[in-house]
């Protein structure tokens, strides 16, 4: 289990606002795993977390949004927070940098409000996610199919609620990097769902 990632290198992409446990437990997992991580956003120096509504740790940006490509990386982890990906939704750079995960089949994972940027990349058409809540109607608007799971699957998109399913999201991310490429992951794909490979 320890050398399931190795040789693997992971994009974590997130901004000031980011819910601290989203990040840092995937990140650590991950590692553990033996992939290699990095810390993407959209400005130089460090990020500010949160816990809830509190102030939490800052983190260091590794490099910049406008800096890297989708072809750098096996795959993208989106954390939540509601600041976080509100942010990153209105950056031109975030939201390309995203999208040209899935037009590579390359695994993707988001968590709680991560999925608005996925809305915003236009890649939830014809798609099964969950998220927090909230974001249901952001969802079905962009016409994916929203669920109330603690973990769901869908060709390579891994999406959960809340910290509460950071464990089973952990898990099911560790094995989407290391199942690799999805070539049945699609952008914007009219009509008919996509189900889990």
């Amino acid at each position: 289990m320890a050398n399931q990632l190795r040789g693997k290198k992971i994009a974590f992409i997130a901004a000031d606002g980011v819910e601290q446990v989203e990040l840092e437990q995937p990140w650590q997992a991950l590692r553990d795993a033996g992939a290699e991580v990095e810390l993407i956003s959209i400005k130089p120096g460090q990020i500010q977390g949160v816990k809830g509504m509190d102030k939490g740790d800052t983190f260091k940006v590794d490099r910049t949004v406008s800096d890297v490509t989708a072809d750098e990386y096996d795959g993208l982890v989106i954390p939540g927070g509601v600041k976080n990906p509100d942010l990153l939704r209105m950056n031109e750079d975030a939201v390309s940098f995203t999208r040209h995960f899935f037009e590579q089949h390359k695994p993707v994972s988001a968590i709680c409000h991560g999925p608005w940027l996925l809305v915003e990349a236009d890649v939830v058409r014809g798609r099964t996610l969950t998220s927090y809540p909230s974001l249901k109607t952001d969802i079905r608007n962009a016409g994916g199919r929203w669920v109330d799971e603690e973990v769901h699957v869908d060709a390579g998109l891994t999406t959960s609620r809340r910290p509460d399913d950071l464990q089973a999201f952990c898990r099911k991310t560790i094995e989407e990097i290391a199942e690799g490429r999805h070539e049945r992951q699609t952008v914007g794909a009219a009509g008919g769902q996509t189900t889990a490979l």
